[in-house]
């Protein structure tokens, strides 16, 4: 390590010390979600299970609840769910990425881990240079940079190229990165190595103008490309996306296309785009396969430029929070996410009830309240009308049977004026939904369809309240859940 990155590994340390205290107080401060310690938190990043351990990295600014110059936290769990916070992995010490260590993803290469990330570097006029890098390390903590590994941009595109997802597929080594062409367009480009440090640009395989999709996005961030299921899927984050009615309704979106990847040509034929997430925050997923041949992604719970300096968590220090854990598996045209199986251990308090019958009265049913806990609702094929879900007083989930349409409701963090995110649901089933301090996500119908965001409620309400427009009845179970960081 060298003299430059000790110095930013210990301002950093000091600043966690410094806020500690107020961060910590802060009512809003997660359970059984992974936070920054002070700062800001954004993308995960090399998310991997390395010799039998998970490592999930991500985006960190330790100075300041705004975007900077990134570190790279660290926590790494044997289970999923408790999570040790690590040493910081990486900081922008080096004239490559001295601007910040941005996005990137983890493989194991011959016995050590291996990342490969983006070094951010700009001018005193603000142009910008980007490098992908990469670092080592034989413990899984501390890493030595190798420096850049593709320094030079490949003819027709800026220098908005970054976040390289790296896998291994019939003995080469290829990475998938977002890129950005010269008429500010987003696309995903192609790279192949046959040791990591040596790499050819392949071609650019999706994105706008290409393969029959129209203009989509002035820039692709995060791609993410994977087999599942017997399909290829291209996760990745378009930036630019205009409204279309129910879709596309945060500033920028995550989503995926499902088809079939040529490594020869190279082309990944696809179709449509789906958005992974209806909810108000949720961005720049990442993906990892463990030792259960499990394809489990997680996310940033947050969206770039979307009322981020408006968070009351800023108060206290500390923005952002990454997703549970989710388990992926493809049906038919639909990803399907479901929470990692190893969260059921975080359960206690289990409270059931059969049959609850519910009107048009919000009800609160006995024992069913909190603030960090897991509710299941089954057996909603039968129900008429309208029926509610309110939750601790400051968010509200509606279906509507006869639209089909369900509708997440909570207040604006700049105005405090109701603000929705929409979801079409052809037929309500059940609800699996794992409320934090700060949080709710919301799995609909199995995880066809997800709803993900934060929300602030005033911090004595733990209330949960049902209603349905007509009198109905279902089965409510109720967790609490503890915390992973203790």
């Amino acid at each position: 390590m060298t003299e430059r990155e000790k110095e930013l590994h210990q301002r950093a340390y000091t600043e966690v010390k410094k806020h500690q205290e107020r961060v910590n107080a802060d009512p809003y401060r997660q359970s059984f979600h992974l936070m920054p310690p002070a700062g800001l938190l954004n993308d995960p990043n090399g998310w991997i299970q390395w010799k039998g351990v998970y490592h999930l990295f991500y985006q960190w600014n330790p100075f300041a609840c705004a975007h900077g110059a990134k570190f790279w936290g660290h926590f790494s769990s044997a289970d999923m769910v408790k999570w040790k916070e690590e040493p910081v992995a990486l900081a922008p010490s080096e004239w490559f990425e001295k601007n910040g260590c941005y996005s990137g993803s983890a493989v194991d290469q011959d016995g050590e881990l291996a990342l490969i990330y983006t070094g951010n570097v700009k001018d005193e006029e603000g142009n910008r240079e980007s490098y992908q890098c990469m670092a080592t390390s034989s413990d899984g903590v501390t890493f030595e940079k190798k420096g850049p590994v593709i320094d030079e941009l490949p003819a027709g595109y800026t220098a908005h190229f970054r976040d390289p997802k790296v896998w291994k597929h019939n003995g080469s080594w290829y990475l998938v990165i977002g890129a950005q062409t010269t008429d500010e367009q987003g696309q995903a480009l192609l790279y192949k190595s046959g040791d990591l440090k040596n790499w050819t640009f392949e071609g650019p395989i999706a994105g706008s103008h290409i393969g029959g999709l129209e203009e989509f996005g002035f820039m692709w961030e995060c791609p993410d490309l994977f087999h599942l299921d017997g399909k290829d899927v291209l996760v990745v984050s378009p930036q630019g996306l205009e409204q279309e009615s129910i879709y596309y309704q945060n500033t920028y979106q995550a989503g995926y296309f499902i088809g079939e990847m040529d490594y020869e040509t190279p082309a990944f034929h696809h179709g449509d785009f789906f958005e992974l997430d209806k909810g108000f925050e949720f961005y720049a997923p990442q993906t990892a396969v463990d030792d259960k041949g499990r394809r489990i992604l997680t996310a940033w719970m947050g969206v770039p430029e979307q009322d981020e300096e408006y968070h009351p968590t800023i108060e206290h220090g500390w923005i952002h929070c990454l997703t549970v854990p989710r388990q992926l598996s493809v049906k038919g045209s639909t990803v399907i996410q479901q929470p990692v199986e190893e969260l059921k251990e975080l359960r206690e308090k289990h409270v059931e009830h059969k049959k609850a019958e519910i009107g048009p009265e919000p009800v609160q049913l006995e024992n069913v309240s909190g603030k960090s806990v897991e509710l299941s609702i089954n057996g909603l094929e039968g129900i008429e009308g309208i029926f509610e879900t309110i939750f601790r007083g400051e968010a509200r989930l509606v279906y509507n049977k006869e639209e089909r349409l369900l509708t997440l409701e909570r207040k604006n963090m700049k105005t405090r004026l109701t603000e929705q995110r929409h979801a079409r649901v052809e037929n309500l089933r059940d609800l699996q939904i794992y409320m934090d301090a700060s949080s709710l996500e919301v799995f609909i119908n199995g995880g066809e369809t997800v709803m993900t965001s934060r929300f602030f409620p005033e911090d004595d309400d733990e209330s949960i309240l049902l209603k349905s427009s007509e009198k109905t009845s279902f089965t409510v179970e109720k967790w609490n859940l503890q915390a992973i960081n203790k």
